[in-house]
């Protein structure tokens, strides 16, 4: 993404055509290559291949006593929420994703993620938000 990206636009949310990424971001998203340096917080322990994605610290304060449960588990580099809509789910969305799979949290069901992962990366699925920008900011500004 361009310099700034966060604080331009739409914040963390992506749209398709969005200005600030790159011709080489757009590439390096497509393809999830830039999940990779993730596997260096793996090996440290700091994550889990599988689990809730990492949210931004500003969003924990917003969290209520039932939201936090997703932080009963370590951040993984994929997760229920990233093969069941990852960006076009809203937060709420996907904190309710996260807090499912950390109660029925399973070998099982790490091996469908697991699965799941693989088809969701080889048909880039979901890597856009595909609501429109105003949608998103409001959403950002909650």
């Amino acid at each position: 993404m361009v310099d700034n990206a966060e604080q331009m636009g739409t914040g963390l949310t992506t749209a398709e055509k969005d200005p600030r990424i790159t011709k080489i971001g757009k590439l390096l998203r497509k393809t999830s290559i830039d999940e990779i340096p993730q596997l260096v917080n793996v090996i440290k322990g700091d994550m889990s291949f599988i689990g809730p994605r990492p949210a931004p610290v500003k969003h924990l304060k917003k969290y209520s006593e039932t939201d936090r449960k997703r932080l009963q588990v370590l951040p993984g580099i994929t997760g229920w929420s990233q093969v069941n809509g990852r960006n076009v789910l809203t937060w709420p969305e996907r904190i309710e994703k996260d807090i499912w799979y950390v109660n029925n949290i399973s070998l099982w069901l790490d091996l469908r993620i697991l699965l799941k992962t693989v088809k969701v990366v080889l048909l880039s699925e979901g890597i856009y938000s595909g609501r429109n920008d105003d949608k998103v900011e409001k959403e950002n500004n909650k």
